[in-house]
């Protein structure tokens, strides 16, 4: 069951990856067309949602980001507390090389920001963005070319994401939390708690789960706290254990329900949202400006070298071993492609330097995270590309051998 859980979500996310570029990519021509004016505008428009004394007012960009983006992280949060319970970081025997590996793939990234925005006389504050892997853009790409490459590649592609997605939400929690509100706070660890008691002794029917949710949700925005944590925090008090009646545990149907929604109509809207920047009147020297160069480069040089160098720490001291029957060249095509930030780094950038969707940071940090992580995408694509053409040719004169 772990397993079947595991690949149908390998399939959703590898299918969303295509989706996820073409949003990313209208995004990209409606910000330079004749619609430019229109496109910001709508993100910066503001829109009312009244539930009885509950009203809150927040603008597109703000309902994406708070709003939708809370559900993809509920789910993020439900495949974390899967993986570790029952799915693939459950066994210690194979954590120990992709866990390294995804520590070494966030200190570099940042190690390699700091060194050009110290350089260059850029903010400092960027630092995280550049440290996040976006797991359907680069198992999309995984998929197209690496049809010949062994499936331990896949997984330990989906394990290294899955501690990155650990790290950033740990990264928020702890850089872009100041200024909460303590009294919705205290009301969230309140129903977090109730919750997770009644979860645990009765069977809470699924409206609840929803309603509970809800809750937490507004009680979270009126807390100041990025909706992000909370969605986590909920995550974990969903009981994992099979119902007796149809031996489904509720987070697994949760996961089943949700992720096709998060795959397909959240992270579209959001790349659509988000990845859109107007090239007109675009200077050269902001191209190249000092977060721009940080940002692209962390995501290109610094994941490659922090992935390859721990997970080469790693197998030569024997404290884990190489994906089985994986290459040093097919790995390192993989640590490329864990260079594509795209989802998460953008939203990091969004808290890291908050404005509207066209300000100068915003456009300056979508440069920068689109330029590494199609750097990061097209020399992965390639690298793994002849990885699995080189395979291919060690494996047909075998069959011909064996044919004859």
């Amino acid at each position: 069951m772990a397993r079947k859980l595991t690949l149908d979500f390998l399939k959703t996310e590898a299918g969303s990856g295509t989706v996820l570029g073409f949003a990313a990519l209208a995004a990209l021509i409606v910000a330079n067309s004749p619609w430019s004016k229109d496109y910001f505008g709508w993100l910066k428009s503001e829109h009312v949602v009244q539930l009885g004394p509950v009203l809150l007012e927040l603008t597109v960009s703000e309902w994406i980001k708070e709003g939708l983006m809370a559900i993809f992280f509920l789910v993020v949060g439900l495949e974390i507390k899967y993986e570790i319970l029952r799915g693939e970081l459950s066994d210690p025997r194979k954590l120990a090389t992709p866990v390294l590996a995804a520590i070494g793939g966030m200190v570099a990234p940042a190690l390699v920001y700091l060194f050009f925005s110290t350089a260059f006389s850029g903010p400092h504050a960027g630092w995280p963005i550049p440290l996040a892997t976006d797991i359907a853009f680069a198992l999309a790409i995984f998929a197209m070319v690496a049809r010949n490459l062994p499936s331990s590649l896949r997984v330990f592609l989906l394990t290294l994401a899955i501690v990155d997605d650990l790290g950033a939400i740990a990264l928020i929690a702890i850089l872009f939390s100041s200024g909460v509100q303590m009294g919705p706070l205290l009301w969230i660890a309140g129903l977090l708690v109730v919750g997770a008691l009644v979860a645990r002794w009765k069977k809470i029917p699924a409206p609840f789960w929803v309603l509970g949710f809800g809750l937490v949700w507004y009680l979270t925005v009126q807390a100041g706290l990025s909706t992000s944590l909370t969605a986590v925090a909920f995550a974990a008090i969903v009981p994992v254990q099979d119902r007796r009646s149809d031996g489904q545990s509720p987070l697994q149907e949760a996961m089943h329900d949700l992720h096709p929604y998060v795959a397909y109509v959240i992270l579209p809207l959001f790349a659509f949202a988000k990845a859109g920047v107007s090239f007109a009147g675009l200077s050269l020297e902001q191209a190249f400006a000092p977060l721009v160069i940080g940002i692209a480069l962390g995501l290109f040089i610094g994941k490659q070298i922090g992935v390859m160098a721990a997970a080469a720490i790693a197998t030569f001291t024997g404290i884990g071993r190489r994906p089985s029957g994986a290459t040093w060249l097919e790995l390192y095509g993989v640590s490329l492609l864990c260079g594509v930030g795209f989802t998460m780094s953008l939203f990091i950038g969004i808290l890291a330097f908050p404005g509207a969707v066209d300000s100068v940071e915003q456009v300056e940090v979508k440069l920068g995270v689109l330029a590494g992580s199609m750097l990061s995408a097209i020399t992965g694509a390639t690298v793994l590309g002849i990885a699995a053409g080189r395979r291919k040719k060690l494996v047909e004169p075998d069959a011909d051998t064996g044919a004859s």
